[in-house]
Protein backbone atom coordinates (compact mmCIF):
# COMPACT_ATOMS: atom_id res chain seq x y z
CA UNK A 1 0.00 0.00 0.00
CA UNK A 2 1.00 3.60 -0.82
CA UNK A 3 2.79 5.58 2.11
CA UNK A 4 0.41 8.51 2.18
CA UNK A 5 -2.53 6.30 1.79
CA UNK A 6 -1.65 3.93 4.65
CA UNK A 7 -1.20 7.53 6.92
CA UNK A 8 -3.98 8.37 5.85
CA UNK A 9 -6.19 5.51 6.34
CA UNK A 10 -4.27 5.13 9.78
CA UNK A 11 -5.54 9.29 10.57
CA UNK A 12 -9.02 8.10 9.55
CA UNK A 13 -9.76 5.57 12.03
CA UNK A 14 -8.58 7.85 14.82
CA UNK A 15 -10.80 10.27 13.59
CA UNK A 16 -13.52 7.93 14.15
CA UNK A 17 -12.19 6.83 17.83
CA UNK A 18 -11.64 10.76 18.79
CA UNK A 19 -15.37 11.46 17.25
CA UNK A 20 -16.94 9.17 20.27
CA UNK A 21 -14.30 10.68 23.21
CA UNK A 22 -13.93 13.77 22.79
CA UNK A 23 -16.56 17.00 23.15
CA UNK A 24 -18.44 17.86 19.60
CA UNK A 25 -17.18 21.45 19.20
CA UNK A 26 -13.62 20.62 20.12
CA UNK A 27 -13.34 17.63 17.55
CA UNK A 28 -14.73 19.88 14.96
CA UNK A 29 -12.87 23.03 15.46
CA UNK A 30 -9.29 21.87 15.95
CA UNK A 31 -9.22 18.13 15.42
CA UNK A 32 -11.04 17.49 11.87
CA UNK A 33 -9.32 19.96 10.31
CA UNK A 34 -5.52 18.57 10.79
CA UNK A 35 -3.89 17.02 7.62
CA UNK A 36 -2.10 13.37 8.26
CA UNK A 37 1.98 14.64 7.15
CA UNK A 38 4.72 11.64 8.31
CA UNK A 39 4.89 8.70 10.02
CA UNK A 40 8.56 8.09 10.93
CA UNK A 41 11.12 6.92 13.62
CA UNK A 42 7.51 5.64 15.70
CA UNK A 43 6.18 9.42 15.36
CA UNK A 44 3.07 10.35 13.52
CA UNK A 45 3.25 13.76 12.63
CA UNK A 46 0.02 16.01 11.50
CA UNK A 47 -0.69 19.45 10.04
CA UNK A 48 -2.53 22.10 11.13
CA UNK A 49 -3.37 25.88 9.71
CA UNK A 50 -4.27 26.74 13.08
CA UNK A 51 -1.76 27.97 15.43
CA UNK A 52 -4.37 27.99 18.23
CA UNK A 53 -4.76 24.33 17.96
CA UNK A 54 -1.88 23.13 18.99
CA UNK A 55 -2.13 24.61 22.57
CA UNK A 56 -6.00 22.84 22.41
CA UNK A 57 -4.44 19.36 21.19
CA UNK A 58 -2.21 19.44 23.63
CA UNK A 59 -4.89 19.20 26.13
CA UNK A 60 -6.14 15.71 24.46
CA UNK A 61 -2.62 14.49 23.56
CA UNK A 62 -3.08 11.48 25.53
CA UNK A 63 -6.61 10.56 23.90
CA UNK A 64 -5.30 11.41 20.78
CA UNK A 65 -1.81 8.99 21.28
CA UNK A 66 -4.33 6.02 23.20
CA UNK A 67 -6.22 5.80 19.64
CA UNK A 68 -3.22 6.02 17.85
CA UNK A 69 -1.26 3.24 19.27
CA UNK A 70 -5.03 1.38 19.40
CA UNK A 71 -4.97 1.93 15.45
CA UNK A 72 -1.38 0.98 14.97
CA UNK A 73 -1.31 -1.88 17.93
CA UNK A 74 1.57 -0.38 19.43
CA UNK A 75 2.77 2.92 21.47
CA UNK A 76 2.82 5.99 18.98
CA UNK A 77 4.02 9.27 19.34
CA UNK A 78 2.38 12.22 18.01
CA UNK A 79 2.74 15.77 16.66
CA UNK A 80 1.56 19.12 15.55
CA UNK A 81 3.53 21.09 13.27
CA UNK A 82 1.81 24.72 12.23
CA UNK A 83 1.72 24.82 8.43
CA UNK A 84 1.69 28.53 7.04
CA UNK A 85 0.49 27.47 3.24
CA UNK A 86 -2.24 25.25 5.40
CA UNK A 87 -3.06 28.37 7.44
CA UNK A 88 -3.60 30.23 3.71
CA UNK A 89 -5.69 27.17 2.24
CA UNK A 90 -7.93 27.02 4.92
CA UNK A 91 -8.96 31.09 5.07
CA UNK A 92 -9.22 30.93 1.53
CA UNK A 93 -11.63 28.19 1.55
CA UNK A 94 -13.43 29.75 4.85
CA UNK A 95 -14.29 32.63 3.00
CA UNK A 96 -15.02 31.40 0.09
CA UNK A 97 -17.61 29.25 2.05
CA UNK A 98 -19.19 31.90 4.02
CA UNK A 99 -20.11 33.94 0.04
CA UNK A 100 -21.36 30.90 -0.67
CA UNK A 101 -23.22 30.58 2.52
CA UNK A 102 -24.41 34.51 1.93
CA UNK A 103 -25.67 33.49 -1.39
CA UNK A 104 -27.91 30.86 -0.96
CA UNK A 105 -29.52 32.48 2.38
CA UNK A 106 -30.12 35.61 0.32
CA UNK A 107 -31.85 32.96 -2.16
CA UNK A 108 -33.62 31.14 -0.30
CA UNK A 109 -34.83 34.27 1.50
CA UNK A 110 -35.92 35.81 -1.56
CA UNK A 111 -38.25 32.70 -2.88
CA UNK A 112 -39.61 32.43 0.26
CA UNK A 113 -40.56 36.10 0.51
CA UNK A 114 -41.61 36.16 -2.88
CA UNK A 115 -43.55 32.72 -1.87
CA UNK A 116 -45.24 34.58 1.40
CA UNK A 117 -45.81 37.74 -0.42
CA UNK A 118 -43.67 39.33 2.23
CA UNK A 119 -45.63 38.09 4.56
CA UNK A 120 -42.72 36.32 6.81
CA UNK A 121 -40.24 39.69 6.62
CA UNK A 122 -43.29 41.68 7.67
CA UNK A 123 -43.56 39.16 10.68
CA UNK A 124 -40.59 39.15 11.64
CA UNK A 125 -40.06 42.94 11.82
CA UNK A 126 -43.18 43.68 13.73
CA UNK A 127 -45.33 40.81 15.74
CA UNK A 128 -42.13 38.76 16.44
CA UNK A 129 -39.79 41.39 18.06
CA UNK A 130 -36.83 39.30 17.31
CA UNK A 131 -33.28 40.39 16.95
CA UNK A 132 -31.60 39.22 13.71
CA UNK A 133 -28.56 38.69 15.69
CA UNK A 134 -29.33 35.57 16.82
CA UNK A 135 -29.62 33.09 14.76
CA UNK A 136 -28.38 28.64 14.97
CA UNK A 137 -25.31 29.36 12.78
CA UNK A 138 -23.89 31.54 14.65
CA UNK A 139 -24.75 30.03 18.13
CA UNK A 140 -21.20 28.21 19.20
CA UNK A 141 -22.11 24.61 20.75
CA UNK A 142 -20.24 23.24 23.21
CA UNK A 143 -20.46 20.72 26.29
CA UNK A 144 -22.24 23.39 28.37
CA UNK A 145 -25.20 23.61 26.01
CA UNK A 146 -25.01 21.13 23.52
CA UNK A 147 -28.02 19.64 24.55
CA UNK A 148 -29.72 22.24 24.87
CA UNK A 149 -29.11 23.73 21.72
CA UNK A 150 -30.25 20.17 20.13
CA UNK A 151 -33.52 20.20 21.77
CA UNK A 152 -34.36 24.04 20.56
CA UNK A 153 -33.33 22.79 16.97
CA UNK A 154 -35.93 19.87 17.27
CA UNK A 155 -38.84 22.38 18.68
CA UNK A 156 -38.05 24.51 15.83
CA UNK A 157 -38.07 21.57 13.03
CA UNK A 158 -41.54 20.38 14.52
CA UNK A 159 -43.46 23.10 16.85
CA UNK A 160 -45.86 21.98 19.17
CA UNK A 161 -44.96 18.47 18.79
CA UNK A 162 -42.71 17.39 21.47
CA UNK A 163 -40.63 18.89 24.20
CA UNK A 164 -43.61 21.20 24.61
CA UNK A 165 -43.11 23.51 26.76
CA UNK A 166 -39.13 23.61 26.45
CA UNK A 167 -37.75 25.47 29.43
CA UNK A 168 -34.24 26.66 29.14
CA UNK A 169 -32.58 27.55 32.54
CA UNK A 170 -29.18 28.77 33.27
CA UNK A 171 -27.11 31.74 34.84
CA UNK A 172 -27.27 35.49 33.13
CA UNK A 173 -25.11 36.11 29.54
CA UNK A 174 -24.90 32.28 28.65
CA UNK A 175 -26.94 32.09 25.58
CA UNK A 176 -30.72 31.42 26.68
CA UNK A 177 -32.21 34.41 24.80
CA UNK A 178 -30.05 33.60 22.02
CA UNK A 179 -31.78 30.20 21.84
CA UNK A 180 -35.07 30.94 22.38
CA UNK A 181 -35.13 33.90 19.40
CA UNK A 182 -33.62 31.38 16.98
CA UNK A 183 -36.00 29.07 17.42
CA UNK A 184 -38.46 31.99 16.13
CA UNK A 185 -36.19 32.86 13.52
CA UNK A 186 -36.09 29.01 12.22
CA UNK A 187 -39.64 28.45 12.56
CA UNK A 188 -40.54 31.79 10.98
CA UNK A 189 -37.41 30.86 7.59
CA UNK A 190 -39.35 27.46 7.50
CA UNK A 191 -42.85 28.05 8.06
CA UNK A 192 -43.98 31.78 6.81
CA UNK A 193 -47.38 30.91 7.87
CA UNK A 194 -46.99 30.23 11.51
CA UNK A 195 -47.19 32.84 13.76
CA UNK A 196 -44.67 33.72 16.28
CA UNK A 197 -44.56 35.83 19.23
CA UNK A 198 -41.36 36.37 21.51
CA UNK A 199 -42.03 38.62 24.69
CA UNK A 200 -39.97 39.47 27.54
CA UNK A 201 -41.50 38.63 30.87
CA UNK A 202 -41.40 42.26 31.96
CA UNK A 203 -42.65 43.29 28.83
CA UNK A 204 -45.64 40.91 29.56
CA UNK A 205 -45.92 42.14 32.75
CA UNK A 206 -46.33 46.11 31.73
CA UNK A 207 -48.77 44.81 28.83
CA UNK A 208 -50.89 43.24 31.50
CA UNK A 209 -50.61 46.35 34.20
CA UNK A 210 -51.64 49.06 31.34
CA UNK A 211 -54.53 47.18 30.24
CA UNK A 212 -55.78 46.79 33.25
CA UNK A 213 -55.27 50.34 34.15
CA UNK A 214 -56.66 51.73 30.71
CA UNK A 215 -59.98 49.12 31.09
CA UNK A 216 -60.26 50.97 34.57
CA UNK A 217 -61.36 54.43 32.60
CA UNK A 218 -64.09 53.78 31.16
CA UNK A 219 -66.48 50.91 32.92
CA UNK A 220 -67.79 48.79 29.46
CA UNK A 221 -63.49 49.21 27.87
CA UNK A 222 -62.23 46.79 31.19
CA UNK A 223 -63.42 43.67 29.26
CA UNK A 224 -62.42 44.92 25.98
CA UNK A 225 -58.78 46.14 27.24
CA UNK A 226 -57.94 42.53 28.52
CA UNK A 227 -59.51 40.68 25.90
CA UNK A 228 -57.31 42.48 23.03
CA UNK A 229 -54.17 41.54 25.55
CA UNK A 230 -55.56 37.75 25.79
CA UNK A 231 -55.46 37.66 22.11
CA UNK A 232 -51.92 38.94 21.66
CA UNK A 233 -50.56 36.49 23.32
CA UNK A 234 -53.10 32.96 22.71
CA UNK A 235 -54.20 33.96 18.75
CA UNK A 236 -50.37 32.96 18.25
CA UNK A 237 -48.86 29.39 17.05
CA UNK A 238 -45.38 29.89 19.05
CA UNK A 239 -45.26 31.90 21.91
CA UNK A 240 -41.63 32.37 23.41
CA UNK A 241 -41.31 33.98 26.68
CA UNK A 242 -37.25 35.39 28.05
CA UNK A 243 -36.94 35.70 31.45
CA UNK A 244 -40.20 33.87 32.98
CA UNK A 245 -38.80 33.71 36.41
CA UNK A 246 -39.81 37.32 36.87
CA UNK A 247 -43.68 37.01 37.18
CA UNK A 248 -42.68 34.55 40.31
CA UNK A 249 -44.48 36.03 43.17
CA UNK A 250 -47.32 38.40 40.90
CA UNK A 251 -50.50 36.68 41.67
CA UNK A 252 -52.76 38.69 38.93
CA UNK A 253 -49.63 37.94 35.83
CA UNK A 254 -49.33 34.23 37.05
CA UNK A 255 -52.91 33.97 36.85
CA UNK A 256 -52.55 35.09 32.97
CA UNK A 257 -49.78 33.19 32.03
CA UNK A 258 -51.09 30.28 33.88
CA UNK A 259 -54.44 30.54 31.98
CA UNK A 260 -52.26 31.52 28.53
CA UNK A 261 -50.37 28.46 28.96
CA UNK A 262 -53.82 26.39 29.09
CA UNK A 263 -55.09 27.83 25.63
CA UNK A 264 -51.68 27.31 24.28
CA UNK A 265 -51.49 24.15 25.11
CA UNK A 266 -54.20 22.68 24.44
CA UNK A 267 -54.83 23.70 21.12
CA UNK A 268 -51.09 22.01 20.47
CA UNK A 269 -49.00 25.67 19.88
CA UNK A 270 -45.54 25.49 21.07
CA UNK A 271 -44.62 27.46 23.97
CA UNK A 272 -41.06 27.92 24.91
CA UNK A 273 -39.79 29.48 28.32
CA UNK A 274 -35.98 30.50 29.63
CA UNK A 275 -35.09 30.91 33.17
CA UNK A 276 -32.56 32.00 34.84
CA UNK A 277 -32.72 29.10 37.55
CA UNK A 278 -35.09 25.51 37.53
CA UNK A 279 -38.62 25.49 38.23
CA UNK A 280 -38.33 23.64 41.09
CA UNK A 281 -36.58 27.18 42.55
CA UNK A 282 -39.28 29.11 42.32
CA UNK A 283 -40.81 29.10 45.86
CA UNK A 284 -43.60 31.75 45.32
CA UNK A 285 -44.77 30.21 42.42
CA UNK A 286 -48.45 28.67 42.46
CA UNK A 287 -48.23 24.44 42.04
CA UNK A 288 -50.25 24.45 39.37
CA UNK A 289 -48.08 26.82 36.99
CA UNK A 290 -44.60 25.16 37.98
CA UNK A 291 -45.88 21.98 37.12
CA UNK A 292 -46.52 23.50 33.85
CA UNK A 293 -43.25 24.75 33.11
CA UNK A 294 -41.87 20.92 34.41
CA UNK A 295 -44.41 18.66 32.46
CA UNK A 296 -42.62 19.38 29.18
CA UNK A 297 -38.61 19.05 28.97
CA UNK A 298 -35.99 21.14 31.08
CA UNK A 299 -32.69 21.71 29.74
CA UNK A 300 -29.77 23.51 31.55
CA UNK A 301 -26.97 26.19 30.02
CA UNK A 302 -24.05 26.21 31.88
CA UNK A 303 -21.01 27.96 32.13
CA UNK A 304 -18.76 27.62 28.69
CA UNK A 305 -15.33 25.58 29.36
CA UNK A 306 -11.91 27.05 28.13
CA UNK A 307 -12.20 25.67 24.82
CA UNK A 308 -15.94 26.98 24.12
CA UNK A 309 -15.05 30.44 24.87
CA UNK A 310 -11.67 30.71 22.84
CA UNK A 311 -14.16 28.92 19.96
CA UNK A 312 -16.66 32.21 20.62
CA UNK A 313 -13.37 34.94 20.47
CA UNK A 314 -12.80 33.04 17.18
CA UNK A 315 -15.92 32.87 15.26
CA UNK A 316 -16.55 36.49 16.40
CA UNK A 317 -12.66 37.64 15.18
CA UNK A 318 -13.46 35.69 11.88
CA UNK A 319 -17.05 36.94 11.53
CA UNK A 320 -15.71 40.63 12.28
CA UNK A 321 -12.37 40.34 9.79
CA UNK A 322 -10.16 40.89 13.26
CA UNK A 323 -6.89 39.72 13.22
CA UNK A 324 -6.65 38.95 16.98
CA UNK A 325 -3.97 36.62 17.80
CA UNK A 326 -4.28 33.26 19.49
CA UNK A 327 -2.30 34.51 22.68
CA UNK A 328 -4.75 37.15 22.99
CA UNK A 329 -7.74 34.82 22.21
CA UNK A 330 -6.37 32.25 25.06
CA UNK A 331 -6.02 35.37 27.20
CA UNK A 332 -9.08 36.88 26.92
CA UNK A 333 -11.01 33.79 27.34
CA UNK A 334 -8.98 32.65 30.93
CA UNK A 335 -10.35 36.22 32.28
CA UNK A 336 -13.71 36.37 31.25
CA UNK A 337 -15.11 33.31 32.38
CA UNK A 338 -18.35 33.64 33.93
CA UNK A 339 -20.61 34.30 31.07
CA UNK A 340 -20.34 34.64 27.09
CA UNK A 341 -22.09 38.59 27.31
CA UNK A 342 -18.81 39.68 29.61
CA UNK A 343 -16.67 37.47 26.90
CA UNK A 344 -18.47 39.17 23.68
CA UNK A 345 -18.30 42.74 25.59
CA UNK A 346 -14.85 42.23 26.39
CA UNK A 347 -14.41 41.28 22.53
CA UNK A 348 -16.01 44.54 21.38
CA UNK A 349 -14.21 46.81 23.75
CA UNK A 350 -10.87 45.28 22.56
CA UNK A 351 -11.55 45.23 18.47
CA UNK A 352 -12.80 49.15 18.94
CA UNK A 353 -10.56 50.70 21.21
CA UNK A 354 -7.31 49.22 19.21
CA UNK A 355 -9.38 50.08 15.62
CA UNK A 356 -9.99 53.72 16.59
CA UNK A 357 -6.52 54.42 18.51
CA UNK A 358 -5.20 52.51 15.61
CA UNK A 359 -3.56 49.60 18.39
CA UNK A 360 -1.84 46.61 17.52
CA UNK A 361 -3.53 43.77 19.24
CA UNK A 362 -1.42 42.74 22.38
CA UNK A 363 -1.81 41.24 25.51
CA UNK A 364 -0.16 43.82 26.85
CA UNK A 365 -2.41 46.62 25.07
CA UNK A 366 -5.18 44.28 25.81
CA UNK A 367 -4.55 44.81 29.72
CA UNK A 368 -4.64 48.22 29.36
CA UNK A 369 -7.74 48.25 27.41
CA UNK A 370 -9.63 46.02 30.01
CA UNK A 371 -7.80 47.47 33.10
CA UNK A 372 -6.92 43.57 33.76
CA UNK A 373 -4.70 44.74 36.99
CA UNK A 374 -7.39 46.39 38.42
CA UNK A 375 -10.33 44.00 37.57
CA UNK A 376 -9.27 40.49 37.28
CA UNK A 377 -8.47 38.56 40.59
CA UNK A 378 -5.40 36.70 41.22
CA UNK A 379 -7.07 33.01 41.17
CA UNK A 380 -4.12 30.17 42.65
CA UNK A 381 -5.19 26.81 42.91
CA UNK A 382 -3.93 26.51 46.81
CA UNK A 383 -6.62 29.22 46.92
CA UNK A 384 -9.30 27.07 44.89
CA UNK A 385 -8.72 24.20 47.06
CA UNK A 386 -8.73 26.13 50.41
CA UNK A 387 -12.44 27.23 49.07
CA UNK A 388 -13.76 23.85 48.26
CA UNK A 389 -12.36 22.23 51.00
CA UNK A 390 -14.84 24.27 53.07
CA UNK A 391 -17.54 24.60 50.98
CA UNK A 392 -17.70 20.55 51.22
CA UNK A 393 -16.95 20.72 55.10
CA UNK A 394 -13.57 18.81 54.50
CA UNK A 395 -10.08 19.40 55.72
CA UNK A 396 -7.24 21.08 52.81
CA UNK A 397 -4.72 18.26 54.02
CA UNK A 398 -7.50 15.38 53.02
CA UNK A 399 -8.21 17.16 50.03
CA UNK A 400 -4.34 16.56 48.89
CA UNK A 401 -3.59 13.35 50.78
CA UNK A 402 -4.61 9.89 50.01
CA UNK A 403 -7.98 9.72 51.82
CA UNK A 404 -10.48 7.98 49.31
CA UNK A 405 -13.52 8.41 51.37
CA UNK A 406 -16.15 9.60 49.15
CA UNK A 407 -17.00 12.99 50.25
CA UNK A 408 -13.36 14.02 50.59
CA UNK A 409 -12.91 12.24 46.63
CA UNK A 410 -15.92 14.10 45.54
CA UNK A 411 -14.44 17.39 46.84
CA UNK A 412 -11.16 16.56 45.27
CA UNK A 413 -12.28 16.12 41.69
CA UNK A 414 -14.29 19.43 41.73
CA UNK A 415 -11.28 20.91 42.90
CA UNK A 416 -9.60 19.94 40.07
CA UNK A 417 -11.74 20.39 37.58
CA UNK A 418 -12.23 24.40 38.91
CA UNK A 419 -8.48 24.59 39.13
CA UNK A 420 -8.12 23.59 35.55
CA UNK A 421 -11.06 25.94 34.61
CA UNK A 422 -10.13 29.05 36.57
CA UNK A 423 -6.31 29.28 36.50
CA UNK A 424 -3.73 28.96 33.43
CA UNK A 425 -1.72 26.45 35.34
CA UNK A 426 -0.99 22.74 33.45
CA UNK A 427 -2.20 19.31 34.57
CA UNK A 428 1.87 18.48 35.78
CA UNK A 429 1.86 21.81 38.45
CA UNK A 430 -1.87 21.18 39.05
CA UNK A 431 -0.45 17.52 39.73
CA UNK A 432 1.83 18.78 41.98
CA UNK A 433 -0.29 21.19 44.08
CA UNK A 434 -2.99 17.63 44.66
CA UNK A 435 0.03 15.56 45.24
CA UNK A 436 -1.31 13.41 42.50
CA UNK A 437 0.49 12.49 38.66
CA UNK A 438 -1.11 14.54 36.04
CA UNK A 439 -2.44 11.81 34.40
CA UNK A 440 -4.79 11.57 37.58
CA UNK A 441 -5.46 14.78 37.43
CA UNK A 442 -6.46 14.60 33.58
CA UNK A 443 -8.84 11.66 34.59
CA UNK A 444 -10.43 14.00 37.58
CA UNK A 445 -11.09 17.11 35.38
CA UNK A 446 -12.63 15.18 32.09
CA UNK A 447 -15.14 13.08 34.53
CA UNK A 448 -16.18 16.29 36.22
CA UNK A 449 -16.46 18.31 32.71
CA UNK A 450 -18.84 15.05 31.34
CA UNK A 451 -20.53 14.38 34.51
CA UNK A 452 -21.44 18.96 34.84
CA UNK A 453 -23.87 18.13 31.81
CA UNK A 454 -26.64 15.43 33.41
CA UNK A 455 -25.73 16.01 37.09
CA UNK A 456 -28.11 18.92 37.46
CA UNK A 457 -27.01 19.34 41.17
CA UNK A 458 -23.16 18.98 40.71
CA UNK A 459 -23.65 22.26 37.40
CA UNK A 460 -25.46 24.00 40.18
CA UNK A 461 -22.57 23.68 43.15
CA UNK A 462 -19.96 24.37 40.53
CA UNK A 463 -21.68 27.99 39.59
CA UNK A 464 -21.76 28.68 43.56
CA UNK A 465 -18.09 27.71 43.68
CA UNK A 466 -17.10 29.73 40.81
CA UNK A 467 -18.77 32.79 42.32
CA UNK A 468 -17.42 32.56 45.88
CA UNK A 469 -13.95 32.02 44.12
CA UNK A 470 -14.34 35.19 42.15
CA UNK A 471 -15.30 37.49 45.12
Amino acid sequence: MDKDILIKQIWDDVLAILKDTIVATTYQTWIVPLVPHSFEDNCFCVLSGQNLAIQIIQKHQSQITKALSEVCKKEVNFKVIYDENLHKQLEKEKQKAKKEEEKEFIKNLENRITASKYDGLKQMHSSCNLNLKYKFNNFVVGANNKFAYAVSVAVAKDPGKQYNPLFIYGGSGLGKTHLLQAIGHDIIFNNPKLKVKYVKAEEFINDLVNSLAKGMDKAGDKNKKMNEFRNKYRNVDILLVDDIQLIEGKARTEEEMFNTFESLHNSGKQIVFTSDRSPDKFENTPDRLKTRFQMGLLADIQVPDIETRMAILTKLANDNNINMPNEVIEFLASVYNKNIRELEGAFNTVSAYSSINAMPVTIETVKKIIRYSEKRKNVTVDGIIDIVAGFYNVSVDDIKSTNRAAKTAYARQIAIYLAKEMTNESFPYIGDCFNRKHTTIMYSHQKVKTDIITDKHLSEDINLLKEKINL
